[in-house]
């Protein structure tokens, strides 16, 4: 029997994470929010299978990498961001912060699904990598070898920029 209660409450709490983890997937504030809205009503009809042992969120995240990952096999249009989220931390350089966080988001948009799938679940939600492979279904070698290849193509902008080195994790407010 699905509890809506329950369902609601944990939609709630989880939508705001899924969506900053949509938004580095694809890039698109409005985009990311249709990706978590896809992924929730595919949790929701999942809802009364799910085991409640703190495993509704992982796969409330394989379902949004997989609506991501789906959507970026239709894709027909060549859209382009043209808007930024406008929310920053407080207390940070903010022209350090906008030129570091576009040059990165510039380079993840450009790599392949998977390989941004990879760099996005390892290091922004901080999954091993088991998890990860688990995640986005494949092995762990896959991950190993996508997430190397993508890391590689983003050192690569940074090795000559005055901004310094990639570094990947942190608090850091998306």
């Amino acid at each position: 029997m699905r509890d809506e209660d329950e369902f609601v409450a944990f939609a709630q709490g989880a939508r705001d994470r899924l969506r900053r983890t949509a938004y580095l997937l694809c890039g698109d504030w409005d985009r990311a929010a249709d990706h978590v809205q896809d992924a929730l009503i595919r949790v929701y009809v999942a809802w009364p299978r799910l085991t409640r042992a703190g495993r509704e969120y992982a796969y409330a995240r394989k379902a949004l990498v997989s609506v991501v990952l789906d959507h970026a096999r239709r894709r027909s249009s060549t859209e382009l961001v043209v808007e930024a989220d406008h929310q920053r931390p407080d207390g940070i350089d903010v022209a350090e912060l906008v030129s570091a966080r576009e040059a990165l988001l510039q380079m993840m948009a450009e790599l392949p699904p998977r390989q941004r799938a990879c760099v996005v679940l390892r290091y922004f939600d901080d999954l091993s990598v088991a998890d990860t492979a688990k995640a986005l279904g494949c092995s762990e070698g896959t991950v190993k070898s996508q997430t190397a290849r993508a890391l590689d193509r983003l050192r690569s902008v940074f090795e000559d920029s005055s901004l310094g080195e990639l570094t990947l994790g942190g608090a850091q407010t998306w």
